[in-house]
């Protein structure tokens, strides 16, 4: 059996002060990993000696936080490498904060809707309140915020929102940030590379109270790998390390992830986000011309409202488009369309013509 060990010299924080105070004397989970050692006969893990993959290592258990990645994820975001934690995808980041610091049938989150349903779905299985806020008609904090957020732990503000497409300005996201100081302030960036100045990763080092969501899923072209980050201070991060998987990481994961990270990968990255851009500018106009409301996307995506919403949907159905349509009252007459390639987009275009 592998060794748990103790922590000890607690000091408190806004980290600790807000965790589930079981956490606080958890003896953590030792992996083989993260104990380490060194030698050349490996028969502490109860791991298999035969790899019968042609990936090297994958009969070994990976590490936690491979360094490989952290550094990859370091070098691009310029957020410090003891502020960054891997998950798989941004999903178990979410659930990792919840576990972390709210306590069931007693705390609650915020959400400003309408927003990704994950926040509440992964609070609720966890019995832990929601308290399901509204964006303003046009998809901005409302001013009296403050007062509806109060007594939550973990505020949650998805920026680019997913499914309007919609920004808030920083300077808002900092005044949340600054307001609220008795809460966690989780912005969900995971389509930050389409509007990179709008983020706030840059502040995670300095402030206890903010975390930021990331992920390689959108932009990086990798939603089959479930690879995502949690950036925040080393207090949170320290926190939420005592409760996370002791191997969240694949091996495959890592290495197609920091594959991506590397110079040519980023230049990749750089000119795909930018062919999606100019593509959905072009579907964008068509949707206006076609008579649609659109809200100005900021992520790959546009969120269009129509008159007749039933007739686009079974339009596209009878096409062979699938896109996304919503029961949220707000959206019942809206779809999402994803940006795609030249292609499929000139078919979108001379459909909707």
């Amino acid at each position: 059996m592998e060794n748990s060990k103790p922590t000890s010299n607690i000091q408190s924080n806004l980290a600790q002060r807000l965790a589930r105070p079981e956490l606080l004397e958890l003896q953590v989970y030792q992996s083989a990993r993260r104990i380490g050692g060194q030698g050349d006969i490996w028969i502490n893990a109860n791991e298999s000696p035969f790899n019968n993959s042609e990936i090297n290592n994958l009969n070994r258990y990976p590490e936690c936080q491979p360094p490989e990645l952290i550094n990859a994820y370091s070098q691009y975001s310029g957020v410090a490498k003891e502020c960054i934690i891997s998950s798989r995808g941004a999903d178990e980041a979410i659930e990792l904060l919840i576990r972390t610091f709210c306590i069931a049938a007693t705390d609650s989150i915020a959400t400003f809707g309408p927003t990704y349903g994950m926040y509440a779905i992964s609070a609720k299985t966890f019995n832990v309140g929601v308290k399901a806020l509204l964006l303003t008609e046009d998809f901005q904090l409302p001013s009296d915020y403050l007062s509806q957020v109060a007594d939550a732990k973990l505020i949650f503000i998805c920026n680019p929102n997913n499914p309007t497409g919609s920004v808030i300005p920083r300077e808002r996201i900092v005044e949340v940030i600054n307001r609220c100081r008795d809460a966690i302030v989780v912005v969900d960036e995971a389509y930050i590379e389409f509007s990179p100045e709008y983020s706030v990763a840059d502040l995670v080092a300095s402030t206890n109270n903010l975390v930021v969501l990331r992920t390689l899923s959108k932009a990086f072209a990798l939603a089959g790998a479930r690879c995502g980050f949690l950036l925040a201070n080393p207090d949170i991060i320290e926190m939420c390390m005592r409760v996370i998987a002791p191997y969240p990481v694949p091996l495959p994961v890592s290495e197609v992830a920091v594959n991506a990270l590397s110079q040519q990968g980023l230049l990749t990255m750089g000119k795909q986000v930018a062919d999606m851009k100019s593509q959905g500018a072009r579907l964008a106009d068509a949707l206006r011309q076609y008579g649609a409301k659109v809200v100005t996307p900021y992520g790959n995506y546009v969120l269009a409202e129509f008159d007749d919403v039933a007739a686009v949907q079974q339009k596209l159905t009878a096409a062979g488009v699938i896109a996304r349509a919503y029961s949220d009252p707000r959206l019942s007459q809206a779809i999402r369309f994803s940006f795609t390639n030249k292609a499929q987009t000139d078919y979108l275009i001379d459909l909707l013509s």
